[in-house]
Parts: structure tokens; C-alpha cells; sequence
């Protein structure tokens, strides 16, 4: 039996970003061409979700109580109490066929996200942004085909980040108050049979949580990059992990999936919970 039960049988797209927003006590997370943001309750399993104009990317929460979201190819701010939708950003400047994809706030009160190129093959023509309060955009890497798998270690001075198309998870020394980056390092490089990494999360051991799609599980890595534990998930497709109230939530995907494994795994693109084995690392708040 998996240790895994479905809590929100959403049959997403691609079920993504999933982020505990612990002052209002539910998970959140996106459904990407589903252009939505869901809500669930952690203690009344109450839902709730709301409606975007375009592609929802990835997302954040606020020092505001807003949320701060990527769309497409720009950044906005959401009141998820009043409906407000403002920008935040202009568009960025890549190939119309690329979107922003996988995003986080940082130890640093910035949001940082990354984009994917949107050509088959995927090409090295997507990058990884930094974005301020005052809406500016800071291109810090570029020359990647899906950026992904963000995330910061417990004390804020580890930055982790992954391209999944090319299966490499790197890592960074990272300076919470001002985001500043040094001493490079690619810790793995994953094959789909070794779960390329998509989403990620640390806990508060400092080991870095990532789903991966291709094998179907979450890879559990020591910070110097040594594989802890390889954790067999459900259904095809995890997308990301997130810790959560002594549980770890995991979105999932139904996009690209057959038929015969649709009607084999119906609840793909769902929202799936475990006992976690430690408590998560601290959830950033964008400084708006």
C-alpha cells in the first residue's frame, strides 16, 4: 500500500507550485493552462480557487497577504480577498514561444523564477529571474531549456535549482539579505529512469525534496548531492513536494499521459499527501 493518499482530486493539467500558506492554514497550488489556483484546507479539506487571464506559471506568497504570480511572460499581484489583479512587471524579454515556469520567493523577500523554452526539442534559450517589489527583473542565469526545482536550505544560505529537461540539479551559496550568489556546483544529473527533477523542497535537515516525473517518485538528496532515499509515488507524474503540518503534499500531472494510463491512474493531476519524515524548511514571503 503507498504511503501516499489523494486528498483533492482535481485532474489538473499540470498540477504544480504548491505552496503552505500557514496563516489561513491550506495548501495552494496552481494548475498551469488551467490558468487557476486552487486552495485547500488542511483542516476541513474546504476548496477554493481562483481564476487567472493566462498561464499560471508558479507563485508565491506576500508580506501583503497577496499572492505573487507568474503569468505567461510577465509577473502579477493577486488579492485573493478582493479579486485584484495588478502587474507587477513588464514582459520579459525572450522568445514568444518560452513562459515563466517554476518560481519561489526567496530568503531575500524577492520571487524568483524561471522560464521554459516552448520549441520541440526544448533549446538553451530559457533563463532564471530575479524579481523586486518594484517590478524589476534581474536576468541572474540564463543558456537553460526548463528551469525548475527551486528552493533555499533552512538557515537561507543554499540555493538550489534544476534544469529538468537536462536532468542537472545545482546548488549555490546564497546570501539571504541581499540574494547574492557564489560558489557554483552541479550536485546530479539524473536520467528519466532516475527521476529527472522537476519541483523541489528541503526540510529542515537541509535535504532537498525532488519530484521526478519520469521515474514516478521523489528523489531525496543530502546537500552535498548524495541520494538519501528514492520514495515511490502513486500515480506517473509527480510534479512538486511541499511540507506541510507533518504531512508532505505532492501535486501531480495528467498532461502527455496516454489513454491506457489515464484509465489505469484516473486521478492523475491530483493532490496527493504522506506522512512527512521532518518538517519543511521555512516558506519565503515576497517583500511587496
Amino acid at each position: 500500500m503507498s504511503d501516499f493518499e489523494l486528498v483533492w482530486d482535481s485532474r489538473c493539467g499540470v498540477a504544480e507550485s504548491p505552496v503552505w500558506d500557514a496563516v489561513n492554514r491550506r495548501i495552494l497550488f496552481c494548475d498551469i493552462e488551467g490558468k487557476r489556483i486552487n486552495a485547500f484546507s488542511v483542516d476541513t479539506g474546504a476548496r477554493e480557487w481562483w481564476d487567472f487571464p493566462d498561464v499560471v506559471g508558479s507563485f508565491g506568497l506576500c508580506r501583503s497577504g497577496r499572492l505573487v504570480v507568474a503569468q505567461r511572460q510577465h509577473v502579477v499581484l493577486f488579492d485573493t480577498r478582493t479579486g485584484a489583479l495588478t502587474d507587477l512587471t513588464g514582459t520579459i524579454d525572450e522568445p514568444s514561444v518560452n513562459r515563466l515556469n517554476d518560481g519561489k520567493v526567496g530568503p531575500d523577500g524577492a520571487f524568483w523564477v524561471g522560464s521554459l523554452d516552448g520549441n520541440a526539442p526544448r533549446q538553451n534559450t530559457a533563463a532564471l529571474y530575479r524579481v523586486t517589489a518594484d517590478g524589476a527583473i534581474a536576468r541572474v542565469e540564463e543558456g537553460y531549456k526548463n528551469s525548475n526545482g527551486l528552493a533555499w536550505s533552512p538557515d537561507g544560505r543554499v540555493m538550489y535549482h534544476s534544469d529538468s529537461t537536462a536532468g542537472m540539479l545545482e546548488a549555490w551559496d546564497f546570501d539571504p539579505e541581499t540574494g547574492a550568489r557564489s560558489t557554483h556546483r552541479v550536485l546530479a544529473t539524473l536520467t528519466n529512469d532516475e527521476g529527472r527533477p522537476d519541483g523541489g523542497a528541503t526540510d529542515m535537515d537541509g535535504n532537498y525534496w525532488s519530484a521526478g516525473p519520469s521515474a514516478g517518485c521523489l528523489n531525496c538528496f543530502s546537500p552535498s548531492g548524495a541520494l538519501l532515499r528514492k520514495w515511490a509515488f502513486p500515480v506517473p507524474g509527480p510534479t512538486m513536494p511541499c511540507f506541510a503540518e507533518g504531512y508532505v503534499y505532492v501535486t501531480s500531472l495528467r498532461e502527455g499521459k496516454s489513454a491506457q494510463v489515464l484509465s489505469d491512474y484516473p486521478t492523475l493531476g491530483g493532490l496527493f499527501r504522506a506522512p512527512a519524515p521532518g518538517a519543511g524548511a521555512p516558506v519565503g514571503l515576497f517583500a511587496d
